[in-house]
């Protein structure tokens, strides 16, 4: 099938892109910037996703749309409420209604974990208003969708908006990593490529009009974490622990401690793959990857 990927230039649409290269559609990537990490068999097209004209005309040639574009980093959201409210919502509307108009096979959409959560501010209404107008879009048009709620991301192509990527910087340049936190939130981290490869892999048949979980299958706390990442660099990385209200983004709101989940009536499965990058093996090739970044 032929799929466009809004937000394809960026941490995890450009994974996606790739995952769909190489399960055998065609992936056409549609960003305001180039992308850096465009394959030959691959359409990069910029362009913005206000112009209804040129999203229509993109969409109408293409089975499948799948949407990351908008405000992804919750700090961010929690700041611009304003932009956030309306880049993720109200923009979005202009892709849904190109992919009602092109009687597309699956209109794939980029949620998060938060929408279960009291946590998350902006970022989590947002993405839980999207969720709600896609469902409108099916029970009136028949729209076919899925919705996939990713989990906490890292690996290679993130920036320091990604928090593992942010502190492994700072152990490299500081040999130190700030926790504003005790260390015992729990989380589930996803290597980027198997969330990638889930995201290709729910075009199949049964996840049609679904709600879908993408996250990790090593549970631990961040403390453990960050034992682990100072063990990797040979002890020398001082663990600092701060109160919460002393970060830049104080706000309580925005990040859960132990689980996203409080009772919300939509239930999604949860896709595990058979095999997947461990944690370990995928944080020394990040941190190769900054290493060589900085001496290059």
């Amino acid at each position: 099938m032929r799929a466009v990927v809004f937000g394809g230039a960026g941490f995890l649409g450009s994974f996606v892109a790739d995952a769909l290269t190489a399960a055998g559609h065609e992936a056409v990537i549609y960003d305001s910037i180039p992308s850096s990490y465009l394959q030959p068999a691959q359409t990069g097209i910029v362009g913005d996703i206000l112009d209804e004209d040129k999203v229509c005309e993109v969409v109408s040639q293409c089975d499948v749309v799948y949407n990351f574009a908008g405000i992804a980093d919750i700090d961010a959201a929690s700041q611009k409420q304003l932009e956030t409210t309306r880049v993720n919502t109200t923009d979005m509307t202009i892709i849904f209604e190109a992919a009602r108009l092109a009687k597309i096979r699956r209109f794939v959409f980029a949620s998060t974990l938060y929408v279960y959560s009291q946590a998350g501010l902006f970022y989590r209404s947002s993405k839980q208003a999207c969720e709600l107008i896609i469902e409108d879009y099916q029970k009136a048009f028949g729209l076919p969708y899925t919705i996939l709620r990713y989990g906490s991301l890292y690996g290679p192509r993130a920036n320091e908006t990604n928090w593992i990527y942010s502190i492994l910087k700072q152990c490299l340049t500081e040999s130190r990593i700030v926790r504003y936190g005790d260390g015992e939130e729990i989380r589930e981290y996803i290597h980027v490529w198997d969330a990638a490869q889930s995201s290709a892999d729910i075009l199949a048949p049964e996840f049609e009009n679904a709600n879908v979980i993408i996250t990790g299958q090593q549970t631990l706390r961040i403390k453990d974490l960050l034992r682990m990442i100072s063990e990797m660099l040979g002890n020398r990385i001082q663990l600092e622990y701060r109160p919460p209200s002393e970060s830049a983004n104080s706000m309580p709101e925005l990040h859960y401690q132990i689980t996203p989940y409080h009772f919300n009536p939509e239930v999604a499965r949860k896709l595990v793959r058979n095999t997947y990058v461990d944690l370990g093996q995928g944080l020394l090739d990040l941190i190769n990857e900054i290493h060589q970044s900085q001496h290059t």
